[in-house]
Formats: C-alpha cells, sequence, structure tokens
C-alpha cells in the first residue's frame, strides 16, 4: 500500500530524506523538478509552444523556477517567469533558483502587490505560487492573480499542488483555487485529490517519485491508504489442483422483488463469476424463471413475502442482503430474521441499508466483520447529513471502529474503512462505469470473496480493486463511452487470472 500523508507528514518526510540520506534542500528541489520536467516534457513535446510560470516565493515557487530553467535546457524556447511578490516571506532555495534561472535566456518578470496583471498569450500556465502547505482561503492579490489565470481559458498544470486547494481538510463550495488540467504531483497523491471536491480544480493528477525515504514514510503509519495493483496481486489466493466447489464457498444472495430481479440476477451472477464455488438466489417465486433462464448455474431459495423457509445458515459462507430488495414492511421482517440467525459477517446493500437507516437498533446487531457498501445518499442517510467528503471520510472511520463494521463507500476512489481505523482508497475503475447495477455487481464479488475465506477487509479492497479493473480493460483500451454491468460481470474470472498470472 502506497501511504497518503498530510502536508505536515510530507515536510517531515522531506526533512528525513534530507538529513539522512543526506541530501541539501535544494538539491532535493532539483530532484522534485527532474521528476517534474521528465514527465511534463514526454506528454507536452512542442518545444515552440509558450509557457508562462507564475511563481511564488516559498519553496513551489522555487520548484517553478527549477522547472522553468531546467526546461530551457530542453530547448523549450519561448518561456516566461512572472514572480509574484505578494510576501514579504522568501525561502533559501527560491532564492537560489532565482540567481540559477538570472544565467539563463528565461523571460523573468516579477508583479508587485496591487499591480496591474499583464495580458498573457501563452499557451500553456504552470501553477507554481502556493504549495501544500496553504491552510486558509485565497484572498487578496492571490485571489485575484488565481482568478485572472482561470480566465486565460488555458492548459493549466500545476506544480505538486493548485494553487489555492487544499491537500486534505474540508474544501468549501466555493473556494478560489487554481482550476488545473493537470496536476504533476509529487511522490504520492494528495488526500483530497481522491475526494469529489478536487473535480471543479484537477481534471487529472500524474505523481511523480522523487525519492523521499520509503522506509520513513511506511513507518509514518498513516491512517490513509492507497490501493495498487501489487497489492491486490499479492492478496489474491490462487485457485489450485485438486480444489472443488466446497473449496471455494457457497454465497447466498439476498435480494429482488419481483419488480427489481435485475439487481438480484447481476449480484448472483457476479457472485459466482467472482470465484465462488456455489451461489444461491434467495428470491420471490416470480423471479425463479428468470433466474432460471438467466445464469442455471444459480440455486434458488424460494421466499414469499417475508416467509423465508427453513434454511440451514451453517451451509453458507456468506450472505449478501439487499440489492433490489424494497424498503416495505416484508424486506424488513426479512433483514431482522437474516441478522438474527446468521452470525458471520455479511454484506449489506442498497435497500437493506435504508431499512437500516430507519432501524438504526438493527447496526449494532450485525455480526462484527461485517460490510456496509453505501453510496453517498446512503451513507448520509445512515450517518446523518455531511457537507462534504472530508467529513464523510472521518464518520466513516469513526463508524467503521464503533461498530466493528468495514464501511466501502462508493466514490471514483471507492473507500475502504475499516476497524482499526484505517481508510484504503480504490485506485482502479473510470467514468464509463457509472451505470445502473455497477454496485448490485459490487455486492456479489464481496460476497464471493467472503465465501472463499478473505477476511471483511481483503473482501472489500479487493473485491473494490477487480471491479473497477475489469471495468478499465474493457473501457480504456476500446475507447469505451459506457461499460454495462453485465458486460463487467463476464470480464471478472478474466482480470483476476491476469492480476494471478
Amino acid at each position: 500500500m502506497l501511504p497518503l500523508l498530510i502536508a505536515e507528514q510530507i515536510r517531515e518526510g522531506d526533512a528525513y530524506t534530507i538529513a539522512n540520506e543526506p541530501i541539501s534542500s535544494v538539491d532535493l528541489m532539483e530532484r522534485a523538478s527532474r521528476a517534474f520536467v521528465g514527465w511534463f516534457a514526454n506528454h507536452f513535446p512542442d518545444r515552440n509552444q509558450g509557457i508562462t510560470f507564475y511563481c511564488g516565493t516559498g519553496n513551489n515557487g522555487g520548484d517553478g523556477l527549477a522547472i522553468a530553467r531546467l526546461l530551457c535546457e530542453h530547448h523549450y524556447n519561448k518561456l516566461n517567469v512572472v514572480v509574484a511578490r505578494f510576501s514579504g516571506k522568501v525561502s533559501d532555495d527560491f532564492n537560489t533558483n532565482l540567481q540559477r534561472i538570472k544565467k539563463t535566456c528565461v523571460k523573468l518578470s516579477e508583479l508587485a502587490k496591487g499591480e496591474e496583471i499583464l495580458a498573457d498569450d501563452s499557451q500553456v500556465i504552470i501553477d507554481a505560487l502556493l504549495g501544500s502547505g496553504l491552510n486558509k482561503p485565497l484572498s487578496g492579490d492571490y485571489e485575484r492573480l488565481v482568478k485572472y489565470i482561470n480566465g486565460l481559458e488555458r492548459t493549466v498544470v500545476a506544480v505538486d499542488v493548485p494553487t489555492g486547494f487544499f491537500s486534505e481538510g474540508e474544501v468549501a463550495k466555493d473556494a478560489i483555487a487554481i482550476k488545473a488540467d493537470l496536476v504533476i504531483t509529487f511522490q504520492q497523491p494528495k488526500i483530497n485529490f481522491l475526494l469529489p471536491e478536487s473535480a471543479p480544480y484537477i481534471n487529472c493528477w500524474e505523481a511523480v517519485n522523487i525519492g523521499i525515504s520509503e522506509k520513513f514514510v511506511q513507518g509514518l503509519h498513516s491512517p490513509y491508504q492507497f490501493v495498487e495493483e501489487k497489492d491486490i496481486r499479492q492478496m489474491l489466493k490462487p485457485r489450485r489442483r485438486f480444489s472443488n466447489k466446497g473449496t471455494y464457498g457457497h454465497a447466498l444472495i439476498v435480494a429482488g422483488q419481483a419488480k427489481t430481479m435485475g439487481a438480484a440476477l447481476l449480484s448472483s451472477s457476479a457472485a459466482a463469476h467472482a470465484g465462488a464455488g456455489l451461489t444461491t438466489a434467495c428470491i420471490p417465486e416470480g423471479g425463479l424463471t428468470a433466474l432460471n433462464s438467466y445464469l442455471p448455474e444459480i440455486m434458488a431459495i424460494v421466499r414469499s413475502g417475508n416467509q423465508l423457509p427453513d434454511i440451514e445458515w451453517d451451509k453458507f459462507s456468506s450472505i449478501a442482503v439487499g440489492p433490489g430488495l424494497g424498503k416495505d414492511d416484508d424486506s424488513l421482517s426479512l433483514l431482522k430474521a437474516i441478522v438474527k440467525s446468521y452470525k458471520k459477517p455479511m454484506v449489506i446493500d442498497a435497500d437493506a441499508l435504508n431499512l437500516l437507516a430507519e432501524n438504526k437498533e438493527l447496526l449494532k446487531e450485525l455480526p462484527a466483520g461485517s460490510i456496509l457498501t453505501p453510496h453517498m445518499k446512503e451513507f448520509d442517510r445512515l450517518f446523518g447529513e455531511h457537507t462534504n467528503w472530508w467529513q464523510r471520510l472521518q464518520t466513516a472511520l469513526k463508524k467503521a471502529k464503533e461498530l466493528n463494521l468495514c464501511i466501502l463507500l462508493k466514490n471514483d476512489y471507492t473507500i475502504v474503512a475499516t476497524p482499526d481505523g484505517t481508510a484504503y482508497f480504490n485506485s482502479s475503475g473510470n467514468a464509463a462505469m457509472a451505470s445502473g447495477g455497477m454496485g448490485d455487481v459490487l455486492t456479489g464479488i464481496i460476497a464471493a470473496l467472503l465465501g472463499q475465506k478473505y477476511s471483511p477487509q481483503q473482501a472489500c479492497i479487493i473485491g473494490a480493486y477487480i471491479h473497477g479493473k475489469a471495468g478499465d480493460e474493457l473501457a480504456l483500451p476500446n475507447r469505451m463511452h459506457v461499460v454495462l454491468p453485465g458486460k463487467l460481470i463476464m470480464q471478472l474470472p478474466v482480470t483476476m487470472a491476469k492480476l494471478r498470472a
């Protein structure tokens, strides 16, 4: 896992690297700038396009000056640097890089407080005004300059963090910040890059390695972790010779009503394709024909209203309940019966989450290690209204620990909050997957993994990743605008095989 650090920890990592590598701070800045330039030059190869740097007088501005000088060495020949002298604070490394750039042919000018901003006709703007240490909203000249840059409607590349955007903590809805087409950030994404509040300010980001001590970073024990493909490859278990259907568990999917059988079919099919040895769907009688037609490999338990036939609960390795279940009294009675009878971790999704929101006493009765899989609105119904995603992140961590549950909060970077106080951000998935039924598929995947004796935490982390990865393998190479849930289900065995290869 890649630890995600807050700004203070990032500074600690820099300081440790400087002291123990050892390396001077200005040489570490040079290394970071070279990493930035390496990525930038490969993706912006036109040496004749105009590029203007807007630099503050702190270390972010020092980065900008170093990057401009290095691009000059790479024969970019239309470079302009504007130094914003809005503060009396000047870092030593900024001054060093200012003296260095004066020895090049880069055009250099300064912008003082209250001074008129000159017209800029460059095709690319590099934002190096303020870095990750910002902890208050922009005002005065910085606000004026940021609004001017945003108004240019040019390609904007931010160095490390867009000016005005907080790297962690609450981001106001009307925050004044640079709107960057690309952020080239150092070492790792900042936590707020992975939350929806970043959408107006960051179109995409790329993290470049600058050699911060990995041992030290791991030793900080950050509660925020970024899941990478290598983590999933290590976690996935092989399917070995001499195994059989009993080896891989028996998943029960309690879902569907007469008019919402699609949710039950998708969840059940996903469980089967994600490797459950056996899958049974507990469905209303009217859905039996649909189930048998859709996937004959899935067995059925037929229910009538809130009446369940006698069920041997112990024979099921995992249970998922909720997709298309409905929110009437019969559905509530059914949920209560399951919670009373089944004592192993279960997956709660969709309508079952809404039933829990209306009957919160049931939350405390869920078996330890159970998994809640809400989207934003379901989460707020469960745990109260939130005005931003940073608040939701903190609530998820608090409630996962308090209730001894895993909470999978759906998002572009789906968050898994675990009882030990850790939040895992998923790195796979894409906008083509924004289609009804995708959540039902994820529920089935997680149920299958629980049945295969993955821990609840592993089932959530792996489930979210392979769900997104299957979508990536369909959408990205084929440039598909939309990926439908049924197609993604068919891709799951292929995706899992590739990860195990």
